[in-house]
């Protein structure tokens, strides 16, 4: 049962009763209120330039938590309320300035699924993903499906009536609606559908008025007609359709709780052709002569956004066809009339030409030389036919402008997606955002085009409304706005009555360099927050996939750090707990650095952060222990050596070094690696450097004994440098920064002899731990940049398997033939690659994939307290999966100290360096 309102009658605005409107909230909802600091930063952006600040979140748990919030914001003087779902809107229209409804908490699941009637009843909060995983093996879809179909969700795509590059096929969400469960501001439980249903008092009195002026004031021929609200729907000829009238309505009418959709049959044989075209106006103009032949999607890119992909046939352009069955194929290749085509089968390669595709709403951001790009003119859309002229003029505006974009989309729907080198951080930039915003409005209408798509007009483009509609279409959504919404509480400042374009822009006030300038990179398309069988074979983001919260997601890290260098939200800077709390969960593991469409790099962050954050007087007695003891682990091991075995096996040593008693350390070696290798002789002159980590000198001396060995078997000579060396790993993951680069110039002056010369190290260095060859290839010129030593040894530095490669490329391995099983280092996925070791593997006849992701222990992280839990969770994603489904006679591979240790721990299984592995083959193979 539901409680009584404390106050239900209090009144004022909901800055001045902030308290009272959380404590009773709180009094009346089952699911979580939170106006906290970060949960506030957390909401004040989604994906577009603007920024409002709410008062505080709610995660309503049911349609009955829904009411009981608009009841109780009514009562605090009509506070603002917004519903959000994944928060990847283009437009502003997932801000709010009062109440955030946070629908994807609870409200996210599938209440039945009828394959018979093809139909299935949602909550708004579902992620599409999971909607497509339940139909899928009925051999059925949800059509419409934007590239964020991972993470975004059905009430979203509700609310801004998403499409996707199926559309050609499918329609848009709207055509794929049945019914609607709205809660209106006022109170209104309501079902829409057709023949009026559902529809609020004087609706349809003030349709039947202005019949006229709805069949005459929509641009005709539009497959993608998305700005403004869809009130042709309601005209007697279209069935009255108020379910698809209220689709784009982007919150402002009400709160769906509950949607019947319609699935589609799943294609029996779908093949993809990729065409190529001389360039993008060729494959513009194609592509509406293609659609006779009943492609399931059309998409164009150019080759200015397809930067070093593989597998396209040549050209300067490309439409993306996704067809039915092998003569579809060939008769749309014969129709295409490109220079060049490629028809592909085979699932794996269809997936990873569409993820060229489906990120480049981040690609997109990043112009070829690095400079940024920004939404903002995101998805307008045209008639089909005038594709190529439109985009023509369209290239000319930016021109005149002085501006860049990279255009790309459903070029079947006449749909454009761009993303500009606006500047939205001077006044100058800010007014010729303006100027070019209205210059391309005029275009779009002269092409007889709509100024949104597909993902609705928000703030971005709703001021710009009359200009596609004339005033008195526009004054007739503010009338229908009234009617459902008489109090102006939800959504206010969006698409009807807007803000100014160029009001609000997320980036006002903030710092043009410094940590937060590097932050607000982050566009917010959230490939960060996808979860579950869609995450793929990607790192990023653990910690979200482990606690499924936003602020451990790197966009929400991303968003704290943006508050943060504002200062509103945020208030105390680098001492902010709040930063510091999301950060703790940060495993470091890089895997935004590659997986991040913009490339977000929150392990350099983090890092950065924890530097600043401790800094100061007395602030190394705030750090943790765990900072002074792993994070300082090089320089113990090279100081007491085996003998913190035994001061770890002494009463309460874990917690005194700031371990978390779940773990165990692991043991120092009996001998190190390079005592080992000081004790040998070897006939051959030095072709090869290897690098002595400290994890293998200290910890996994196994691992360097049988690099040398399968070096040398390949015909190389090997030498260690001639002093002791570190990568600064530990210290940067821990934020001692100083420290890190005092121990990085060292390494430098060893490997150099303290010169400043071009000698520089012999040859290649090979670098058996992965996490050590990232930081030497990444942090090492990234801290010291001034030091031409430091990007010289990064040059050099080349895994275990990329030295085999280039010095070694005739040697054949010894044939092992055996699966494999294991854990590919997220360090190696995201910045080293792992290329060369799967060539290796083949050639050795190992056999199989690696798990992805990260396995969890990520250096100190898994072991310092608070972190086991999320820890085992990480794991639990991607590799303890694969070891328990792995062939009893696999070899079990992790290149990674941390990867090894988390597989013992956790599966009580040895994992081995590739090395140590191919080392046994060849001792077997020598008779040795």
């Amino acid at each position: 049962m539901r409680r009584a309102l404390r106050h239900p009658g209090l009144v004022g605005t909901h800055e001045e009763h902030a308290s009272g409107l959380a404590a009773d909230l709180r009094a009346a909802v089952a699911g979580e209120v939170d106006f906290s600091v970060t949960a506030r930063a957390l909401t004040t952006m989604d994906a577009s330039n603007y920024r409002r600040i709410p008062v505080g979140t709610v995660a309503p748990r049911d349609a009955d938590d829904v009411a009981a919030v608009l009841e109780v914001c009514r009562a605090h003087g009509t506070t603002p309320v917004v519903a959000r779902g994944a928060g990847t809107s283009i437009g502003g229209q997932a801000t709010g300035t009062g109440v955030v409804l946070d629908l994807t908490r609870h409200m996210g699941g599938i209440v039945s699924l009828d394959p018979e009637a093809r139909t299935a009843v949602v909550r708004p909060g579902l992620v599409l993903d999971r909607l497509r995983e339940a139909a899928r093996p009925y051999g059925l879809t949800f059509g419409p499906d934007p590239s964020t179909h991972s993470r975004c969700t059905v009430g979203g795509m509700i609310g801004n009536n998403a499409c996707g590059a199926h559309s050609v096929a499918w329609g848009t969400t709207a055509d794929n609606v049945r019914s609607l469960d709205v809660m209106t501001y006022g109170g209104a439980a309501l079902t829409l559908g057709r023949g009026g249903q559902g529809a609020p008092a004087g609706l349809l009195d003030l349709v039947d008025r202005r019949l006229a002026l709805l069949r005459t004031g929509y641009p005709p021929g539009l497959p993608r007609r998305i700005s403004g609200y869809a009130l042709d729907a309601l005209l007697p000829e279209r069935g009255v359709d108020v379910a698809r009238s209220f689709c784009g309505s982007e919150g402002t009418l009400g709160v769906v709780t509950e949607a019947t959709v319609a699935l589609v049959p799943l294609p029996t044989e779908p093949v993809l052709v990729v065409l190529g075209y001389a360039d993008e106006s060729a494959a513009a103009e194609a592509a509406a002569g293609l659609l006779p032949y009943g492609p399931l999607t059309v998409e164009g890119m150019a080759a200015d956004l397809v930067r070093g992909a593989s597998g396209l046939p040549r050209g300067g352009a490309w439409l993306f066809c996704e067809v039915d069955g092998e003569a579809a194929a060939r008769a749309l290749v014969r129709a295409a009339d490109a220079i060049d085509s490629a028809v592909v089968r085979d699932p794996a390669g269809q997936r990873a030409l569409w993820r060229i595709r489906e990120d480049a709403a981040g690609t997109a951001t990043r112009m070829p030389d690095g400079a940024e790009a920004w939404p903002g003119w995101e998805d307008c859309a045209v008639p089909p036919a005038r594709l190529g002229a439109y985009l023509r003029a369209f290239r000319s505006l930016l021109a005149e402008f002085g501006l860049r974009g990279t255009p790309y989309g459903h070029f079947g729907d006449g749909c454009v997606h761009v993303r500009i080198d606006f500047d939205l951080w001077t006044e100058k930039g800010v007014r010729d955002f303006r100027r070019f915003s209205e210059a391309v409005a005029d275009l779009v209408v002269a092409h007889g085009g709509s100024l949104s798509g597909e993902h609705g007009d928000g703030q971005a483009r709703a001021e710009l409304l009359p200009r596609m509609y004339g005033e008195e279409l526009v004054a007739l959504f503010g009338a229908v706005k009234d009617v459902w919404d008489p109090d102006g509480g939800l959504n206010p400042g969006m698409l009807v009555r807007p803000r100014p374009l160029d009001e609000g822009l997320r980036f006002a006030g903030l710092p043009l360099v410094g940590l937060g300038r590097e932050a607000a990179r982050c566009v917010g398309v959230a490939k960060c927050r996808v979860e579950g069988p869609s995450s793929g074979p990607g790192v990023m983001c653990p910690s979200y996939r482990a606690t499924g919260e936003e602020k451990h997601s790197t966009r929400g890290r991303a968003r704290l750090l943006h508050e943060m260098a504002l200062g509103e939200v945020i208030t105390d800077g680098w001492r902010s707990e709040e930063v510091r709390e999301a950060l703790d969960l940060c495993l470091s593991c890089k895997g935004c650095r590659s997986d991040c469409p913009v490339g977000v790099d929150m392990a350099a962050y983090k890092a950065e952060f924890l530097d600043r954050h401790y800094a100061g007087p007395l602030g190394f007695l705030r750090r943790p222990r765990s900072h002074w003891t792993m994070g300082r682990l090089p320089h113990w091991l090279d100081l007491f050596g085996r003998g913190l075995n035994a001061g770890m096996r002494l009463p309460f040593a874990a917690r005194l070094a700031g371990v978390t008693p779940e773990r165990t350390m692991p043991r120092v070696a009996e001998g190190t690696f390079t005592a080992w290798f000081a004790e040998r002789a070897s006939s051959r002159p030095p072709t090869v450097t290897v690098w002595p980590d400290t994890f293998t000198d200290h910890l996994a001396p196994e691992v360097g004994r049988g690099a040398v060995r399968v070096l040398e078997a390949a015909g190389l000579g090997v030498a260690l440098p001639q002093g002791r060396v570190c990568c600064g790993l530990t210290y940067v993951s821990t934020g001692q920064l100083g420290a890190a680069r005092r121990v990085m110039r060292r390494a430098l002056d060893v490997m150099e002899g303290g010169g400043e010369g071009p000698a520089g190290p012999p040859g290649l260095v090979v670098v058996l731990e992965p996490s050590c060859a990232a930081t030497l290839r990444t942090e090492l010129p990234e801290l010291l940049p001034d030091d031409p030593r430091a990007a010289r040894l990064a040059a050099s530095v080349r895994t275990f398997a990329e030295a085999l490669e280039t010095l070694a490329p005739d040697w054949e391995p010894p044939r092992l033939d055996r699966p494999v099983t294991g854990q590919t280092h997220c360090h190696q996925h995201a910045v080293l690659g792992d290329a060369a070791d799967r060539r290796l593997r083949e050639r050795a006849g190992l056999t199989g994939e690696l798990a992805g992701g990260c396995c969890g222990l990520a250096g100190n992280f898994g072991f310092e307290p608070g972190h086991y839990e999320v820890s085992v969770k990480c794991a639990e994603d991607q590799l303890l999966p694969a070891l328990r489904g792995a062939p009893q006679e696999a070899a079990v591979l992790a290149d990674g100290f941390s990867c090894r240790t988390q597989m013992g721990d956790l599966a009580g299984v040895r994992g081995r360096h590739l090395a140590e592995v191919l080392a046994e083959g060849v001792d077997v193979a020598e008779g040795l």
